[in-house]
């Protein structure tokens, strides 16, 4: 079915809050098969709400409107939709009793504040129901001219619960539903810009109606998401399959992990299934890397820690760093960066090591070594590597995707010696 979503509330157009509702509804939606032609976001005004209902009824087979049911003077979703649709409000006493027992329940006996009036709450435009007429929160169902409008409340937490629990399954059997089956996957891309893996997975977008390709830039990485929609889920999982090893083939070792997982969690994985441990010596990203693995739950069964050594006397004194090549090269070089990993293994006994120094800005950069320049150093088992990587963008800009950087040359390091 294809659905649109209205979210109501000044304080989503203003920018004070930020409009989750319409994302929570639209990723589940979706995963159940639904398409979702738009979703808008308009403030508290009774015309504002007409017009978006009014649209929207047009060109979807139901809709989701979120916020404006509360019982403040502000909240103006009801009376708008009873002016509009033509569907005068009916007082519910029932609702009204389950709210008021509800209230005190909570309240404990204390007076509501000024400007609550729970009343409001039980004034629905005529034809509508309650989705739950035994819950504590505003949120009902309108049947206009066969399409199902439902209305929940504003409150992620509460709109939530009752989309999950009282819309979706509503909507599962609704007469004339197409049911189709949808499987999706999230491949976790980096060491390529969008433009980049577009160009390397583009062939695959036409090859079948029945599957979705899109791309999403996510910094300091892209996000590419594969959906496959098939009449049952045999066939959405074969499909899924088929693309899968195609979209593997095109971008082969610049995707690091699917769906939830995270460049440290890919180490992590990695580190545990090869039965290795790691350590980091960190100048320019300040402990960033360090931070990122330790992220991962279960990290102290292969981390065992890192060095933040800003200080050419703290890498020449903890991280066995030569005079001699930082005389000659500079804490930001090749050399350095190898040393440091060097130091770092021998120091803790680890099998792999990852040195990072270079220079985040925005101040301290030379014609020869521009801000942005980063080297990274490695030693796994004795054996040292050292890599020259530029960057661009703010201070912070650059620390993150040098952690991230330095995350995926040890991933990429693990994955060779595996």
């Amino acid at each position: 079915m294809i659905g649109e979503i209205i979210a109501i509330g000044d304080e989503l157009t203003s920018g004070r809050i930020l409009n989750q509702t319409s994302n929570f509804a639209a990723y589940h939606l979706f995963a159940m098969g639904h398409e979702i032609v738009a979703m808008a976001t308009i403030g508290d005004s009774p015309e504002l709400i007409g017009s978006a209902l009014k649209k929207a009824l047009n060109r979807a087979d139901f809709i989701i409107v979120t916020g404006g049911l509360g019982p403040t003077t502000d909240d103006l979703t009801t009376e708008a939709v009873a002016r509009v649709l033509e569907r005068p409000v009916t007082f519910h006493p029932e609702i009204l009793a389950q709210i008021k027992h509800s209230s005190a329940s909570r309240c404990k006996g204390k007076t509501p504040p000024k400007g609550v009036h729970l009343e409001k709450l039980a004034w629905l435009p005529a034809g509508a129901e309650a989705l739950n007429p035994k819950g504590n929160m505003a949120g009902y169902v309108l049947v206009h001219e066969e399409k199902p409008i439902f209305f929940l409340p504003g409150v992620p937490r509460e709109m939530q619960e009752l989309l999950k629990n009282y819309v979706l399954p509503r909507l599962r059997k609704w007469p004339g539903r197409q049911h189709r089956q949808v499987r999706q996957r999230l491949y976790r891309v980096f060491g390529l810009p969008e433009t980049e893996v577009n160009e390397r997975v583009r062939h695959l977008e036409g090859d079948n109606s029945m599957v979705r390709i899109g791309y999403y830039p996510v910094f300091p990485e892209v996000h590419l998401s594969l959906t496959a929609l098939g009449a049952g889920a045999a066939e959405s999982e074969a499909l899924l399959q088929v693309f899968d090893k195609r979209i593997k083939r095109a971008l082969g070792a610049y995707i690091y992990g699917f769906d939830d997982e995270t460049m440290a969690s890919c180490v992590g994985t990695l580190l545990r299934r090869e039965g290795k441990t790691a350590v980091v010596a960190e100048s320019c990203t300040g402990g960033l890397i360090a931070h990122n693995i330790t992220t991962v739950p279960g990290s102290s069964a292969y981390f065992l820690g890192g060095v933040v050594a800003y200080s050419n006397k703290l890498k020449m004194d903890i991280l066995r760093v030569r005079p001699q090549t930082l005389e000659r090269h500079g804490a930001v070089s090749a050399e350095t960066a190898t040393e440091m990993a060097r130091g770092m293994r021998e120091l803790s006994g680890a099998d792999a090591a990852l040195a990072v120094t270079g220079i985040a800005g925005p101040d301290g950069g030379s014609e020869e070594k521009p801000v942005g320049t980063v080297y990274f150093g490695s030693d796994y088992l004795g054996e040292c590597r050292h890599y020259l990587h530029q960057f661009s963008g703010t201070r912070a800009q650059i620390q993150v995707i040098a952690a991230q950087t330095g995350l995926d040359i040890l991933r990429r390091l693990l994955l060779q010696k595996a």
